[in-house]
């Protein structure tokens, strides 16, 4: 066996190896596993293994390399027709670099059902069991029919009102039945092949169109910069372009373009043509000098009309409705902000996560060659087990193999490292955990919280569309008919601001534009509403909540009683509230809301006392008086008037909770002394 160099592999049974040693072994077991041992241990190409771990391997993903075939082609430098003194021919064999790979595609089957003939035939034999009835399944084909519908009109007769609406609510197997009858079979070889131009369609020629005259081959078109080349315009597979294998001169000729090519570090731009009058494909040569081998890969690249651009407003640049440069708002992040992310991202570094070498020195953490694609070898273990077991219900799956869930979850290191640097991100961006979205049918003006995507984007207008501005005016509109004091509007030669709405104007003075044009000014009679009207909420009114908020902008302190009234949203609720707010007195028309922000305040700590959310109430007070005196645009004025109020809006000490049964850090003194300073 050593001189004809055979390989033997020996798999036994419950084989000690170095992790496994099994107990209570028989003496005749322990015989033959001590000799093949001893025998494998002369062979020069042999192997003893644990039947566990075999299976163990099988499971392991692997890569199979395949082999490409080449294919022969020609590489032109210059015009050989016009000017074949200046041009020249190489020939050359193409074989793919890159392919690829794709789970392996499910075929679909179902029960077959029995002819008559075959019912009859097993009623008359009276060999086979009737208990024993197997069930048959047959592999399912694709099979393409075709149809044209007649025309309606022919088989629409004119009946009157009554006859329709019977029509429209009656059987709905009759009304398929009576479609069916309008379609009409048309054989394949009667239709013509068209495409779609605008609403109608344009027949395509018998023999298609005319190819163009292009010959097969590779084409050089041009050179240009090795560090011109935009690798995400790459598409498509790699091939490698060699010189023919049994032409020594074709050989050199490829390599001298190839050295010449890496020394200048140049790439060409080539046209591609497979066959004679084929579908051309542009793309780039890159010159690759291998050990004992110059060769050329190439990779496909798109078409100028391929390539989509898809301008978006810039992030840095903000300008206002007067067309000034906007230098702090909360889309433009701080220096803190961008010194807290950037020290995050230098903490999810991969690059020294990994194990360490022989040195000692840490190694890079993902390795593209040890990455594989769970689809596919997910599926060929399924595969795999399905073909050796009879019955999936009692032999489940086993669980994927330790290698493909290797880059499934971060390093520990890592994850170690970026905590700190992560939480620092959670403090500087004020990020807070999004409440699961719980669907809910529409009832007393609570719907479920919406998804980010279902609102504007990041740098859109606010507030919403226009839509949302009509529902407003037709729903003020008709409440000022129902409501005799009503504020109605002002002329406009008027001077005097006594008018509790707000013009729009005032409103969007913050917001951003994202597109210079101005858009036309709206013909809507009624000013819109505003949350410091005295008139019962309209249920039409657009709420005005934030994503994942339960508290809207437009009436928040009925919004938060109604959901206080549930009883199961509350510390969400009184997070909202407090959200809303910090909003509200930052905006422009901060002062005509005061006294309602001041009625949301108490019933706000009125119900964190009650309701042990003691610690969200002083919490909120404190963010409060740092966003009113040390945030930009901050707001004085109103802390002013909250100071002015005194104790019933300070810090909940001690002393107050422990009366109402909650628990907090915060003294009597303590408390004073805040809402003194």
């Amino acid at each position: 066996m050593n001189s004809l160099s055979i390989q033997l592999t020996i798999v036994g049974v419950d084989f000690d190896d170095e992790e496994f040693e099994e107990e209570d072994k028989s003496d005749i077991k322990r015989a033959n596993e001590a000799f093949y041992n001893k025998f494998v241990s002369r062979l020069e190409y042999g192997v003893v293994g644990n039947c566990d771990y075999v299976l163990k391997e099988v499971s392991r993903p692997d890569v199979r390399e395949v082999k490409s075939t080449m294919t022969g082609s020609v590489l032109r430098i210059g015009d050989t027709d016009s000017r074949p003194e200046e041009a020249m021919e190489i020939m050359i064999k193409t074989s793919k670099c890159t392919a690829l790979a794709r789970p392996k595609g499910f075929k679909k089957f179902a029960r077959r059902k029995r002819t008559a003939e075959e019912e009859a035939a097993a009623k008359e034999s009276m060999d086979v069991d009737e208990t024993e009835d197997k069930t048959v399944f047959a592999q399912l084909h694709m099979r393409s029919e075709y149809y044209i519908e007649q025309d309606k009109a022919e088989s629409v007769k004119g009946d009157g009102g009554g006859s329709a609406a019977g029509s429209v609510n009656g059987d709905a197997e009759d009304g398929q039945a009576e479609r069916d009858k309008r379609l009409v079979k048309v054989e394949k070889e009667e239709l013509v092949r068209g495409y779609k131009y605008g609403a109608s369609f344009a027949p395509a020629p018998e023999d298609d169109f005319p190819k163009l005259p292009v010959r097969k081959g590779m084409d050089i078109c041009g050179f240009f910069p090795r560090h011109n080349f935009r690798r995400e315009l790459a598409m498509g597979e790699v091939y490698y372009v060699w010189a023919d294998p049994v032409s020594p001169l074709q050989q050199v000729a490829l390599s001298s373009i190839v050295q010449a090519m890496n020394e200048l570090d140049v790439l060409a731009i080539t046209r591609w043509v497979k066959t004679d009058k084929g579908e051309p494909r542009m793309g780039v040569l890159c010159p690759t000098i291998f050990e004992e081998i110059d060769c050329f890969l190439w990779v496909q690249m798109p078409f100028a009309d391929d390539v989509r651009n898809f301008p978006f407003a810039s992030l840095e640049n903000l300008i206002n409705k007067k067309g000034e440069v906007v230098k702090e708002h909360p889309y433009l992040p701080t220096k803190e902000q961008l010194d807290a992310m950037e020290r995050f991202v230098d903490a999810m570094d991969l690059m020294d996560a990994g194990e360490k070498d022989e040195e000692g020195n840490r190694m890079p953490w993902f390795d593209t060659t040890m990455s594989y694609n769970p689809a596919i070898h997910r599926t060929k273990q399924a595969l795999f087990h399905a073909a050796i077991v009879q019955d999936l219900n009692t032999h489940p799956l086993p669980p994927p193999h330790e290698e493909l869930l290797k880059y499934f979850e971060p390093p520990r290191r890592v994850l170690k490292r970026a905590k700190d640097a992560i939480e620092e991100c959670k403090r500087v961006f004020n990020v807070r955990e999004v409440p699961k979205k719980v669907a809910r049918v529409r009832k007393d003006e609570h719907v479920r919280a919406r998804d980010e995507d279902e609102d504007m984007l990041l740098l859109d207008r606010q507030p919403g569309p226009s839509t949302q501005r009509v529902t407003q005016s037709i729903s003020f509109s008709q409440a000022q008919k129902t409501s005799p004091s009503r504020t109605q509007k002002k002329p406009v030669g008027n001077d005097s601001d006594s008018s509790e709405t707000e013009p729009e104007d005032d409103i969007e003075e913050e917001e951003l534009l994202l597109n210079a044009a101005r858009k036309p000014e709206r013909t809507q009679a009624g000013p819109l509403p505003t949350p410091a009207r005295s008139m019962s909420p309209d249920p039409r009114v657009d709420r005005n909540r934030a994503p994942g908020r339960i508290i809207g902008f437009t009436y928040p302190l009925d919004d938060f009683k109604k959901n206080i009234e549930r009883g199961d949203v509350v510390t969400k609720a009184v997070e909202d509230l407090a959200f809303v707010i910090k909003e509200v007195i930052t905006r422009p028309y901060a002062p005509r809301r005061y006294d309602e922000m001041i009625q949301c305040m108490h019933e706000l700590r009125r119900v964190s006392l009650e309701e042990d959310e003691i610690d969200a109430w002083n919490t909120f007070i404190r963010e409060l008086r740092d966003t009113c005196l040390e945030s930009k645009p901050g707001n004085k004025e109103f802390w002013d008037k909250v100071r002015g109020i005194g104790r019933p809006l300070s810090f909940i000490s001690s002393t107050e909770a422990t009366k109402a049964g909650g628990r907090s850090d915060i003294t009597e003194s303590e408390a004073q002394k805040f809402i003194q300073d």
